[in-house]
Formats: structure tokens, C-alpha cells, sequence
């Protein structure tokens, strides 16, 4: 399974490009706006000057005429960029018919925001080429309305396996574990922010009572 890095603050990408451990990148309006950027496509061109590694870039249009344009302009930035499209617009209009048009022109996508057993099985119905495209489902948004994400991403696993280069996401993880859940349900890629990565590596397979005692020692110094 892959591991790939959540964010848009540039500094960030670039230290996580020389890390063996990501192999990729994803970015959306919502981070974009929460780390600051102001220039779409200057930020996005800073970021392929270094990193060869895919990196997703979403749309940010809710009228699909102009998602499509948006999708080629920014299809047109590198060759290792996928393009996002959200599986629904605000008005809960299916992007189904663009993304299969953007689709069948081999334009590299990233489908996000997908929720529902019934959007994976919608979704593979189109997905009948090679195209490169990366499958996101949001698990981590799942499991905060109480649902374990987990069957429901085995069975978007069992879906999508028989189509060729198509990959399946587990998106907004909450914490470390979901990294290892993600690994048992069988996705191929998980995007977790920089934070994460860091207390992955950090505390993988660390020993409890060592964990216990250091955490023992942190109370003590504050106090």
C-alpha cells in the first residue's frame, strides 16, 4: 500500500519529496485556502518543479462546463498530475457523465468524495479503459458518523479490483491506525496529512512499556 501526503503548504511537499515513504501527493481547495494560497496555478507549478511523484489537483467549479475546462487546464500542468473531480456537484448532480468523457480522453483522475457503496458500483460502470484513476474514499468522514468504514472499503476493493489502473484510496484518516486498517482493507493508497506520516514512522512497532514510561516522564517534566 501506498502512502501518499495530504496538504498544500509547499515547504511541507518539498521536505516530503525526498521521503522514501511517500509516493505521492494530494491537495484540495480546503487545504489550499486553510495553508493560504492565492494563486492556484503558480503554487501547483512550484510544487511540479520538484516532485515526479502523481500529485492530485481538484477542481474548484460546480458547473461541469466549467469543471471540464478547469480538468484540462490543469491536466495540462504535467504528466504525473490527476486531475480531481468531485463524484457529485453541490446540487447532487452526478459528475458520472464528465467523468467518463475526461476519462475516455486518458486525462489521469482522482474521483473524491466518494461515501456510498452505490457510488463505487456507479462508478465502475464507466471505468472500462486503462486510463489512470485513482478511486478516493473518504473513510475517515465515515467513521465520524459512526460507521466502521472498513466493509464498506473491502467491498469497494472487491469492486474495483478487476479494472485495470485503477486504484483504490482511503481518504481522511484520523489517526495512525487508520493507516493499518486502510492496509487490511486492502487499498492500495492512503493520504495522510504530514503529522501523521511523522508519528507513523516515529511510532511503529514502539514497545508499550517504553511508550508508558516516556509518557510517564513527559508528565512528571511538565509538572
Amino acid at each position: 500500500m501506498k502512502i501518499y501526503a495530504d496538504g498544500a503548504d509547499l515547504k511541507s511537499i518539498l521536505g516530503l519529496n525526498a521521503n522514501p515513504l511517500v509516493e505521492g501527493f494530494t491537495t484540495n481547495p480546503t487545504l489550499l485556502r486553510k495553508d493560504g494560497v492565492t494563486d492556484y496555478e503558480g503554487f501547483a507549478k512550484a510544487v511540479l518543479e520538484e516532485v515526479a511523484k502523481p500529485v492530485s489537483f481538484e477542481v474548484f467549479a460546480d458547473e461541469f462546463d466549467e469543471m471540464e475546462r478547469q480538468a484540462r487546464i490543469i491536466s495540462s500542468w504535467a504528466e504525473n498530475v490527476y486531475v480531481k473531480i468531485p463524484i457529485t456537484n453541490t446540487r447532487k448532480e452526478s459528475s458520472i457523465p464528465l467523468i467518463q468523457k475526461l476519462y475516455k480522453e486518458w486525462i489521469k483522475l482522482n474521483i473524491t468524495a466518494l461515501m456510498s457503496t452505490r457510488q463505487v458500483v456507479e462508478l465502475s460502470k464507466i471505468l472500462d479503459r486503462e486510463t489512470p484513476t485513482v478511486v478516493s474514499v473518504f473513510a475517515g468522514r465515515i467513521a465520524d458518523t459512526g460507521l466502521d468504514p472498513i466493509p464498506l472499503m473491502r467491498r469497494a476493493k472487491i469492486q474495483l479490483k478487476p479494472l485495470k489502473n485503477v486504484e483504490l484510496l482511503w481518504a481522511s484518516p484520523r489517526e495512525v491506525l487508520n493507516i493499518y486498517q486502510a492496509r487490511t482493507s486492502r487499498a492500495d493508497i492512503v493520504t495522510c496529512p504530514p503529522e501523521m506520516i511523522e508519528k507513523y514512522q516515529k511510532l511503529a512497532g514502539k514497545d508499550l512499556e517504553e511508550f508508558s514510561l516516556e509518557t510517564v516522564q513527559m508528565f512528571y517534566n511538565d509538572g
